[in-house]
């Protein structure tokens, strides 16, 4: 039977409790633990290696070309990706390292590698099966928002590993500047009208200057000086423009989080030249500790600090840069202004070199109509021209020394931890379920949930009893004839036997009579046995213990309840449930497996008006194989009476002494307050023996 739930507190173990049975199971769990690492490194020893090795492709925005936004780079960098893994490229890269004869890639590997890499059979042709082994080790991409593209590739052998990505990034590079080739052209019809158009303002320009010259020298200097002003104009023009644009190209670069140094006034900085080669340094050292580290190793989060703080200080270089650029497009314009200025001043003191001012004017007009139509194709071009990107290599691929997989050492660690995980949970879990295990093991063909089982028995018998209210009360106790005088014993005296009693016949019977109620109790013809004492009410508890330990040596389960000692306990018992203050499971506690005690009680004083302690002892008798109940020695306060009507057999303990006369009387006045089996057996031990 279950007790109740236990106080909150009660459910957490006591940490000495804990503590000594991890010390018991150290010495299990090391074993265990290292039989697990061992099998486990054994495993990963079979187990084939991967290697990886990665190179890093920038692509920069090649010199002279206008910027792009985002998007534009975007695009670009996606489409240079697909190139990379077209099968075009691969089968480039297939015939220039000869993988058709590498059995990682031709399909004839066999073993642990070609168990890990999906070895076998293929169908296809050799090319396909290549390419696509091929296709499923590699991999590219973008290297965050920066223009730079990653190829990964993974390989059993770390150097071919590295000698793959390294060819893949050279025949991309390749492919990227092939195309670059044709770019040019499409800007060259532009170039060349731009150089026609300045030639023909130079040539309007002269003969506005021809017009002007008068026959003799005094018209050279003005008209010189004029062409003088109008080339300076130009080239300050020219020169505004540039700077305006290259600042513009930077600024919006920034703007947008784009790298800044594929622009040439950037990339041309000392500076930011050392700032470039420090990252590219930092940068081929993340790439080969990524081969061996994770992305929140403390390593790899200071090497990505540091090239972030060296892109910073390029970024900030570049801002620099674009200021000076503007800076200097102010002193352009200052200067365009001068030259302005001048050039009005000088044609306003030219004077006229011939009546035909109209000529002159329309030469004049020439002249700015082509400048004008220079500068408008000029800015057209500056405008129209797309960007153009340059690809190369900035950190190529290296053998990898520590495989990506497996790992042996996480694998290891993760192992060994959860193996002390479980077998730790294991202990602790055991260990608080035997401490806060029911105080009472059932043993029965009753359910598993005897709970449920004594709570519905309590109920249905406290509901007849209830329906019994009206019966009267229970008799009254057996009161015995007095001892007769000639059997008073006096502590140092003998007593001979009359002829009456014969004590070694009477023996000989009652002997029988304990085996056999031993034997019918092991049968199951009995279960509850009601045991009294005649004289003394420690006979009752003599036969009570030789009936438990006959019952337990059968392997039957037992149930002992003290009835008659009248000796409180320290836990709650049969007078705490007659008293309301404990219930039904509170007062049957374990003694070990297979033997229930329900202890007399904390209380001094039995109420024999309860109907409880009878209700209990049937709901035992439903869950325990045979439930014995010392009731104490018989007289006008025994506690008999309380179990009457309990469907049982009632046992009367009686010493060698007692006359057979006096057994009769007592079992006939038993018989008469509601006991249907009442037997008499001798108490064991010396008491049997004296004669």
């Amino acid at each position: 039977m279950s007790t109740e739930s236990p106080p909150a507190e009660d459910l957490r173990a006591d940490a000495a409790t804990l503590f000594g049975a991890l010390r018991a199971r150290a010495l299990r769990i090391a074993i265990v633990t290292a039989v697990l690492l061992v099998a486990t490194f054994f495993i990963l020893m079979f187990m084939p290696r991967v290697y990886e090795s990665s190179a890093n492709l920038l692509l920069e925005e090649r010199g002279g070309s206008s910027a792009s936004d985002g998007s534009t780079i975007d695009a670009l960098i996606a489409g240079h990706i697909e190139q990379i893994i077209s099968s075009d490229t691969l089968m480039a890269v297939i015939d220039s390292q000869g993988l058709r004869t590498v059995p990682e890639f031709n399909g004839t590997a066999t073993g642990p590698l070609e168990a890990l890499l999906g070895g076998g059979a293929e169908s296809g042709s050799l090319d396909e099966t290549v390419l696509r082994r091929l296709h499923e080790r590699l991999s590219v991409s973008r290297d965050g928002s920066a223009a730079v593209i990653t190829i990964t590739m993974r390989s059993s052998d770390a150097q071919l590993a590295a000698t793959i990505a390294n060819a893949i990034a050279t025949i991309a590079v390749e492919r990227a500047a092939g195309q670059a080739l044709a770019d040019p052209v499409v800007a060259t019809p532009d170039l060349q009208q731009i150089e026609q158009q300045r030639a023909k303002v130079a040539e309007a320009d002269r003969a506005v200057a021809n017009y002007r010259q008068p026959s003799g020298a005094s018209g050279v200097a003005p008209d010189l000086q004029l062409t003088e002003l109008n080339r300076q104009l130009t080239e300050a023009q020219g020169r505004r423009a540039s700077v305006e644009q290259r600042a513009a190209a930077i600024n919006e670069l920034l703007r947008s989080s784009q790298p800044v140094e594929a622009v040439d006034d950037v990339r041309t900085s000392a500076v930011v030249q050392s700032l470039m080669q420090s990252r590219a340094t930092l940068q081929t050292t993340l790439a080969e500790k990524r081969a061996i580290l994770l992305p929140a190793h403390p390593t790899m989060r200071s090497l990505n600090a540091q090239i972030a703080q060296l892109n910073g200080q390029i970024s900030n270089e570049a801002q620099r840069i674009a200021d000076s650029l503007a800076a200097q497009a102010g002193i352009e314009a200052n200067l365009i202004a001068s030259l302005t200025d001048d050039l009005a001043r000088a044609q306003s003191s030219v004077p006229a070199a011939s009546p035909d001012n109209a000529e002159l004017d329309a030469l004049i007009a020439e002249a700015r109509a082509q400048r004008d139509l220079l500068d408008s194709l000029v800015s057209e071009s500056r405008s129209a021209t797309p960007a153009l990107f340059d690809m190369r290599i900035i950190t190529p691929a290296v053998p990898a020394a520590v495989p990506v997989s497996p790992k042996g050492m996480q694998v290891l660690i993760a192992v060994g931890v959860l193996a002390l995980a479980v077998q730790i949970a294991a202990v602790v879990l055991g260990a608080r379920r035997e401490r806060h295990e029911p105080e009472l093991e059932l043993v029965s063909d009753r359910p598993a949930d005897s709970d449920d089982v004594v709570a519905s028995l309590v109920a249905e018998m406290e509901a007849d009893m209830a329906d019994m209210a009206d019966l009267p009360e229970p008799p009254p106790a057996v009161v015995l004839p007095a001892m007769p005088p000639e059997l008073e014993l006096e502590p140092e005296l003998e007593v001979a036997p009359t002829p009456e009693f014969e004590p070694e016949a009477w023996t000989e019977e009652v002997d029988d009579g304990l085996e056999i109620l031993a034997a019918d109790l092991a049968l199951g013809r009995a279960r509850i046995v009601l045991i009294a004492g005649i004289a003394e009410g420690r006979d009752a508890a003599l036969v009570a213990d030789a009936l438990v330990s006959e019952a337990l040596d059968k392997g039957l389960s037992v149930c002992r309840v003290d009835a008659g000692s009248g000796r409180p306990s320290a836990v709650p018992g049969l007078t705490d449930l007659c008293a309301d203050e404990a219930s039904f499971g509170d007062v049957v506690h374990k003694v070990r497996d297979g033997l229930a005690e329900v202890p007399w009680g904390q209380t001094a004083l039995l109420d024999r008006r309860s109907s409880r302690p009878a209700t209990l002892v049937e709901a035992l008798a439903d869950i325990y194989e045979v439930v014995i109940v010392s009731t104490g020695g018989i007289g006008l306060n025994t506690n008999l009476p309380i179990f009457a009507g309990v469907p049982g057999r009632l046992v009367l303990a009686r010493q060698a002494l007692i006359p057979r006369s006096l057994a009769d009387a007592v079992m006939a006045d038993a018989a008469s307050i509601g006991f249907n089996s009442v037997e008499s057996v001798l108490v064991p031990g010396p008491q049997a023996a004296v004669a």
